[in-house]
């Protein structure tokens, strides 16, 4: 039985890299148990996407000439796992010596290998590698870096730094900040995103929010766990009716991730910013 934890995948270990299509590389990893630590279970309490861009993605056509593109992979929140990134960057760098009729047939191999090792269906888009095919823009929404904070706790996170201003009325607005950072759990490399809330009801106090994503600092977590904790922080907490998080991570390997957990079933566009 193949093992599924994050100390049995590629991460932290010397890698021979392949240049032949392999998908026995990919490395999917089971959703529930992170799930489980922050009380997610079936029917989830959230709707959203994991979408993936892929910026070192390379193959050759039928006369041996090396094509290239970026890709954008959606991959579903109800998937049962997510998969390890280095397992992914593996996978793609295994195209870049395998001949393919045309960009059809490499979509279709990978949506195929992908909605197996994730459990359920990933979309696949490759573009060509020009500006005008892809967006770059801030975040929408109201920055909140400005505050004049104090911060002295940089972890665990510490979702008790969360509260609304009960008597105030309800709001709709959208508030940004570029200082999340995370760890990965396994190599302890740091993990550097830009989150997005947006929310109806009584008013988040900002600098609680501030501090509370700040905590997240040193704190050993994927990117889809951090997101999901910290959407499931704020609904206990803050009590919502509406609320959506959406986390646009720095690249790593030629891979971004960029999650995104919704109370609505509406998709975020895949807009890159400064950092990607």
């Amino acid at each position: 039985m193949r093992m599924t934890t994050p100390e049995h995948s590629p991460l932290g270990k010397h890698t021979v890299y392949a240049d032949r299509y392999d998908p026995s590389l990919l490395f999917p990893m089971p959703r529930q148990a992170k799930r489980d630590e922050i009380g997610v279970s079936e029917p989830l309490p959230f709707h959203g996407v994991d979408i993936w861009n892929a910026y070192e993605l390379s193959w050759l056509d039928m006369h041996g000439k090396p094509m290239v593109g970026v890709a954008e992979f959606h991959v579903p929140a109800h998937s049962p796992n997510i998969i390890e990134s280095k397992s992914f960057k593996l996978y793609l760098n295994g195209f870049a010596q395998e001949p393919l009729a045309n960009v059809a047939a490499l979509s279709a191999l990978l949506q195929q290998d992908l909605t197996r090792a994730a459990g359920a269906v990933v979309t696949v888009t490759i573009r060509p590698p020009h500006v005008a095919q892809h967006t770059f823009a801030d975040l929408e929404g109201e920055s909140i870096d400005n505050l004049p904070v104090t911060i002295d706790h940089y972890g665990p996170p510490r979702p008790d730094y969360l509260h609304t201003d009960a008597q105030a009325g309800i709001v709709e607005e959208i508030l940004v900040s570029d200082l999340l950072r995370s760890n990965c759990p396994v190599t302890g490399q740091p993990d550097w995103g830009s989150v997005q809330i947006a929310y109806r009801g009584t008013p988040i106090d900002r600098e609680g929010l501030l501090r509370y994503l700040v905590s997240f600092r040193t704190h050993n977590e994927f990117h889809e766990q951090c997101v999901e904790r910290i959407f499931i922080d704020l609904m206990k907490h803050c009590v919502p009716e509406r609320l959506s998080v959406y986390a646009r991570y720095t690249r790593r390997g030629g891979l971004d991730i960029n999650p995104f957990r919704s109370t609505d079933k509406t998709l975020p566009g895949n807009v890159r910013g400064v950092r990607q």
